[in-house]
């Protein structure tokens, strides 16, 4: 099979690139989340809240984590709580209705109180002056924020866990936002096709063909699906902003979901088909409007907006779509 080479930079030509997942702040965990601003106290010198200042993602490691099998989302269930007794040392334990939450305190010169969620827990940042319990009221007040990001964190974590996907008959592939099944078939001609009724997806191989003939027969179905479905996308979206893009191509990159150079050439990860069109139409909108805005202003936005208008919903997605639920070829 043919397999896509990434062509050399060219470094006096400006380039803009959509990061593939929400890249971690480590190699290991993803970039904590900040938390919203309090108002200030009645007593002591103002007590402004202001979130902790941005970690920059950096790059995934490669390869990619684990491979697993995507699972279809649950209801996040309530977070445990923590063994009975006291917290763990240097840490203080809050109640927040049926959750009980054990939380890291640091006290520094700054005048703000911050709020930092990471694979660690909660680690709350506040002035010297600042009471106990003032900071016990500042976490109450912003709890339904906090839970949600510890949560979330939980399903993280969860998701790492889960078994890896074994490549047989049988198995499961995200496909455009759904599932469909791998049947291997052998004594008929060299083909993969899908069956848009039973969602099958039958791949014709020789009676001993091994794990990695199959991925590659799969790798080389979903790039030539990925280099039609794109093209066509790009041509709907080109259209509605009024902008002619000089050529697009696959991308294998392990970091990026697209790029734009300054020169009006597109390249879009081919790993996209897993996932449902909306994000894929966000991808390729985002890129096609660099080539009205080669940055990332609010007017960027604004150009994004008026040819995807869903484009917050979508960019959320795609942004807390984990690695390690898709499958690595």
């Amino acid at each position: 099979m043919i397999l896509l080479r990434k062509p050399k930079p060219n470094p006096d030509q400006l380039s803009l690139q959509l990061d593939l997942f929400a890249a971690p702040a480590t190699a290991t965990a993803p970039p904590a989340e900040l938390g919203p601003a309090l108002p200030s106290p009645t007593v002591q010198p103002p007590l402004i809240v202001t979130p902790n200042p941005v970690v920059h993602a950096a790059p995934l490691p490669t390869p990619l984590p684990t491979l697993l099998t995507p699972l279809p989302a649950t209801p996040a269930s309530p977070l445990p709580a923590p063994p009975s007794g006291r917290p763990a040392d240097g840490k203080r334990r809050i109640h927040l209705g049926e959750h009980t939450i054990d939380f890291a305190l640091l006290r520094s010169k700054r005048r703000t109180i911050g709020f930092l969620v990471s694979d660690e827990g909660l680690r709350v940042t506040a002035p010297k002056w600042v009471t106990l319990a003032e900071i016990d009221n500042a976490i109450r007040e912003k709890q339904r924020w906090i839970l949600a990001k510890l949560s979330e964190r939980r399903e993280r974590s969860a998701r790492r866990l889960q078994p890896q996907m074994q490549w047989r008959d049988g198995a499961t592939l995200p496909y455009l936002g759904k599932d469909i099944t791998l049947r291997i078939c052998t004594g008929q001609r060299q083909a993969v096709i899908l069956d848009e009724v039973t969602r099958e997806l039958n791949i014709s191989l020789p009676a001993d063909a091994g794990e990695q003939q199959l991925k590659d027969r799969v790798q080389g179905w979903l790039q030539a699906r990925a280099e039609e479905l794109f093209g066509k996308r790009l041509m709907i979206y080109a259209e509605k902003l009024g902008v002619t893009y000089r050529s697009y191509a696959l991308s294998s990159a392990t970091t990026q979901w697209g790029s734009c150079t300054s020169d009006a050439r597109i390249r879009l990860n081919w790993r996209l088909m897993h996932f449902a069109l909306p994000l894929i139409d966000y991808v390729i909108a985002h890129e096609l409007a660099h080539l009205r805005e080669m940055n990332h202003s609010p007017r960027f936005w604004a150009t994004v907006q008026s040819i995807f208008p869903e484009f917050e919903s979508a960019k959320k997605a795609l942004r807390d779509s984990a690695p390690e639920t898709l499958p690595i070829f």
